[in-house]
């Protein structure tokens, strides 16, 4: 410039390539069409200077371009330090909000729509091997929900890389992150409804088991005041309350193994983006607040806690579909053993299978295992089905105040059914065997009392009276157990010492 007054910058845009797609890009853009060929074009001010798909590199071309006038205007004489805000910086920031905000909005608005929308995008895979946790090697994420992480990634790294715009992009994150939860919702309703009503959630909170779940805002599951006693009472409570949904109707279970499947993969897809989700909204506070210092546009911390209530939502609908598995195979058990107490337990030679309702819940236990294994990590895995040996060994003991009658081979058979029972449970990894086996030992014990001759009873009672309810022991000395005599007022001694 040689004049004594004015500076003048000229500058101009020259593009020839397209932009290079990144892995969420090409998963959602295949097939999309685009408008005539992609030609060199030059421009200054309007919505020519780049190619269609080469108006995405503007939110590549702000940083440098904001970073180079910002310390061009602190070299130039104070009368020109407002040339960058002037010309180029206004330039490309008014081209990103006239032309590059506008064309990605459309953009994702389709592709969020093709990536819930089609066939592919809620259907688990076939054919996997073990389950891993890492998507790189492999984690079963849902298609649906790995193309709508890619699309979050890419749009608050924008997000990050242009802050004066931070604001309007992570709002357009929060309004497909929420179409999302409502289309995975409705897969998850869909399930759902089959199951019934279940008043049961209080009393899920309080089972050991919800340690196996994932935490919501890093709390814990578990209710640390809960003592042994008490998270008993709520399995009890808990067992009565599936037990008296009895008859448990087939047509009221999942019986559709791929509807499990899709449970499972849903669960684990919904915590994946959480975690992603909650990641990307710490990464985008954190640059927020960094780039306050330099831009003064409307850029709080609203946006980052609104993605980590996302978080939790994803979360808390993942774990949901945990304890549909973990009820579901809880009401599949109810429903094998249902009719236990109605069966005749006086068979003149010991038989050398378990009962045919027994053998047909553990072939379904183990099938149903094989089929989610792929598709979850073996803590939840034990978390589904950890639920099915405490309301087993509840009904089992509680099927006995239904009988008339039972003899030594009867004993033997309900025996033989519980150790088939437990075979099958602690065969699943990571389930807790030590815990199945007191407690199917426990129904045992509580079946093999009925051998013993009516004193050695009394005494048992007498030295364990807290091992078993007054109810239960009652049950014990009303059910006919041929060759077994009980004297005159046995009863009345029974009753005298369970009432003490």
């Amino acid at each position: 410039d040689k004049s004594e007054d004015g500076l003048t910058f000229a500058f101009r845009f020259t593009d020839a390539t397209i932009s290079i797609p990144n892995q969420g890009s090409d998963l959602i853009r295949q097939g999309w069409s685009r408008k005539g060929p992609n030609v060199l074009q030059e421009g200054y001010g309007s919505a020519a200077v780049l190619p269609e798909e080469g108006i995405y590199l503007a939110a590549s071309i702000y940083r440098p371009v904001y970073q180079f006038t910002d310390k061009l205007a602190s070299m130039l004489p104070k009368k020109y330090s407002q040339l960058g805000n002037d010309g180029l910086l206004a330039f490309v920031e008014n081209f990103v909000k006239d032309h590059f905000l506008p064309t990605m909005f459309v953009d994702y608005r389709k592709g969020v729509q093709q990536a819930i929308s089609s066939p592919a995008a809620f259907r688990p895979r076939a054919h996997l091997p073990a389950y891993t946790p890492s998507v790189e090697k492999g984690r079963p994420v849902l298609q649906g929900l790995l193309a709508i992480d890619y699309l979050t990634k890419e749009v608050l790294g924008w997000a990050q890389a242009m802050p004066k715009f931070a604001s309007d992009l992570v709002k357009y994150v929060q309004t497909f992150l929420e179409r999302t939860y409502e289309r995975c919702r409705a897969s998850y309703m869909e399930s759902y409804m089959l199951i019934g009503r279940h008043d049961i959630e209080r009393l899920m909170r309080l089972d050991p088991s919800s340690a196996y779940l994932p935490n919501v805002l890093g709390q814990s599951n578990v209710q640390g005041d809960s003592s042994d006693a008490e998270t008993i009472e709520a399995e009890l409570e808990l067992s009565e309350q599936l037990l008296n949904l009895c008859p448990i109707k087939q047509e009221n279970l999942i019986h559709d193994g791929n509807k499990l499947i899709l449970l499972a993969s849903l669960s684990d897809s919904l915590e994946y983006v959480a975690d992603s989700i909650e990641r990307l909204g710490q990464a985008t506070e954190t640059s927020n607040h960094i780039e306050g210092n330099y831009h003064h546009s409307r850029s709080d911390s609203t946006p980052s806690r609104t993605l980590a209530s996302f978080a939790e939502d994803y979360r808390k609908l993942a774990i949901d579909c945990l304890k549909v598995l973990r009820v579901e195979m809880q009401l599949t058990t109810v429903f094998h053993i249902q009719d236990m107490g109605t069966k005749t337990y006086l068979d003149d030679q010991d038989a050398e299978e378990p009962d045919d309702f027994i053998i047909a819940l553990t072939s379904l236990i183990t099938e149903r295992d094989e089929e989610i294994a792929p598709f979850i990590s073996n803590a939840k895995r034990s978390y589904i089905f950890g639920g099915i040996c405490f309301v087993a060994a509840h009904k089992f003991i509680k099927a006995l105040g239904d009988m008339d009658s039972i003899n030594l081979f009867g004993v033997q058979q309900i025996c033989r059914n519980s150790i088939a029972l437990e075979q099958a449970l602690a065969a699943i990894p990571s389930i807790d065997s030590e815990a199945v086996q007191q407690r199917l030992d426990r129904v045992r014990t509580y079946y093999e009392l009925l051998n013993m001759p009516f004193e050695a009873l009394f005494s048992f009672i007498t030295e364990h009276v807290h091992l078993f309810s007054a109810s239960q022991y009652a049950k014990l000395i009303k059910v006919q157990v041929p060759g077994r005599e009980i004297p005159p007022d046995g009863r009345d001694r029974i009753s005298e010492l369970l009432s003490l």
